[in-house]
């Protein structure tokens, strides 16, 4: 790759390339509060629990395997303990787990409080997830990849953080084409928002739902904060829950995908199906417009099940 090959070029030869999807993120144990009632401060609110496995990276990773990509990698970095329950439910996925077990630190937890009206609420013990380090990246770790992925998680902490930015780097030294998830409005507001923005810089594709943009920009609209979030990525997707998509280019919104309909009973992941479902379809060859319409199909399916794995049983496209 010459010097002067834009970020452009680099989406443009990754989106037809066939090579690997390697995912760097977040492997999570979760567990899922489904509850009818609002929360009952103090004493017991009747809900149906279950524990799944999760982590934005990990379901974007299997998300993307489901809808075709046919060599999805995942580096995280996993608690001892569950290191072989996560390893073998990301393999019935299509996804090839790249996990580092972790002696001290457990596995990612999240409780999701899912209400009524589908919408959830985290709490988040990051455990092993932001202890990944420099020390478990290597360049070989590309060989064969066509797309780098990057789970916002990672960001937020200094020592995966430096991780996050040694593998960016030594993509865009390929000529990789790397994305970003920026994951958590509340843990961008942590953070700072210039913070966040520097650290993004050489990023080719941003994956912001539409309170991350708004944070990112000041911007109120969605579509004007999507056009300002291009001027830094070159290629910002910005998924609207039920509204669908905004796709926008080098200053300009380039698309209005609309939303798939779907009766909606936990949102969790939905934002990671988008995610792991735009990257197969570029990966395959799509133009920009026609991975997001499958991301959304992606999360509509995946706001009708419960945790943010897709459903093995069910066909890649069925609603």
């Amino acid at each position: 790759m010459s010097r002067d090959e834009t970020g452009s070029d680099r989406r443009s030869r990754g989106a037809a390339s066939r090579g690997a999807l390697l995912v760097i993120g977040d492997v999570v144990t979760d567990v899922v509060a489904r509850h009818r009632a609002p929360l009952a401060r103090g004493t017991d609110t009747a809900a149906r629990i279950r524990i799944l496995p999760g982590g934005a990276g990990a379901n974007a990773a299997c998300w993307a395997a489901r809808r075709g990509c046919p060599d999805v990698r995942l580096l995280a970095r996993v608690g001892a303990d569950e290191a072989a329950w996560h390893d073998a439910r990301l393999r019935a996925a299509g996804v090839r787990p790249l996990l580092v077990p972790d002696a001290e630190a457990p596995t990612a937890t999240v409780i999701a409080f899912v209400d009524a009206s589908a919408e959830r609420t985290f709490l988040t013990d990051s455990g092993a997830v932001l202890r990944l380090t420099p020390a478990d990246w290597s360049p070989a770790l590309l060989d064969g990849v066509a797309h780098l992925h990057v789970s916002g998680y990672l960001l937020f902490a200094d020592t995966s953080r430096q991780l996050a930015l040694l593998a960016m780097e030594s993509a865009r030294a390929r000529g990789i084409p790397v994305s970003v998830d920026p994951a958590s409005a509340g843990f961008i507001k942590e953070l700072g928002t210039g913070r966040m923005l520097a650290t993004l810089a050489g990023a080719d594709v941003l994956f912001p739902n539409a309170d991350e943009a708004r944070l990112l920009t000041g911007l109120p609209d969605p579509a004007e904060a999507a056009a300002e979030l291009s001027r830094h990525v070159p290629l910002t997707v910005v998924t609207l829950g039920g509204d669908g998509a905004l796709v926008a280019e080098s200053g300009t919104v380039t698309a209005r995908v609309p939303p798939v309909p779907a009766d909606a009973v936990d949102s969790t992941g939905a934002g990671d199906a988008f995610t792991g479902a735009f990257l197969a379809a570029r990966l395959a060859g799509a133009d920009a417009a026609t991975a997001a319409a499958e991301g959304c199909l992606a999360g509509a399916q995946a706001v009708t099940l419960i945790g943010g794995r897709p459903d093995q049983r069910r066909p890649p496209h069925a609603g």
